[in-house]
């Protein structure tokens, strides 16, 4: 299974969603997931990692089926050799999972692949570990939906947005 993972914040605490989906190119998920996380760090330029990635972690505890690759809103490598959100995410799985990166802005000197989609004149970043990033690219590029943004990541984004807050 595949799974696109999103977070949004609240005053005090965060909502996290996880889209599972079986191929890049569906439509519809499989399921969908999520987790209420009370604590969160407070944001640290550079160190997004400690207050996102508790909450993806709660979320994948909830996906229970054998992943095939994880994709965040965000990305694996800032800069060549510095790990962002999705390195360190790749890293707490054990590495064994990929984990692909999709940001919607440009960061630095981040190695990212730029891909075009739908009608869109402004490219998704992607980052990757444990599988190609050219690959990934592809992927993300095939994924469901005429929009800039696929389907799937669109859903994960409304899921955590919409959960209720506790």
């Amino acid at each position: 299974m595949l799974v696109a993972l999103d977070v949004d914040y609240r005053v005090q605490g965060a909502s996290a969603a996880g889209v599972v989906f079986r191929h890049w190119t569906d439509a519809a998920p499989a399921r969908t997931c999520g987790a209420w996380v009370a604590q969160v760090e407070p944001y640290e330029p550079g160190a997004f990692f400690r207050r996102e990635l508790p909450c993806l972690l709660a979320v994948l505890a909830e996906v229970q089926a054998p992943l095939r690759t994880v994709i965040v809103d965000g990305y694996v490598w800032l800069g060549e050799g510095e790990p962002g959100l999705g390195a360190h995410l790749h890293r707490a799985l054990g590495g064994q999972v990929p984990v692909v990166g999709v940001a919607k802005k440009p960061f630095r000197a981040a190695p990212a692949v730029p891909v075009v989609r739908g009608g869109s004149q402004q490219p998704l970043f992607v980052t990757a570990i444990g599988t190609d990033t050219q690959a990934a690219a592809a992927q993300v590029a095939a994924m469901h939906g005429p929009h800039r943004l696929p389907t799937l990541l669109k859903l994960a984004d409304r899921a955590c947005r919409d959960a209720p807050t506790p």
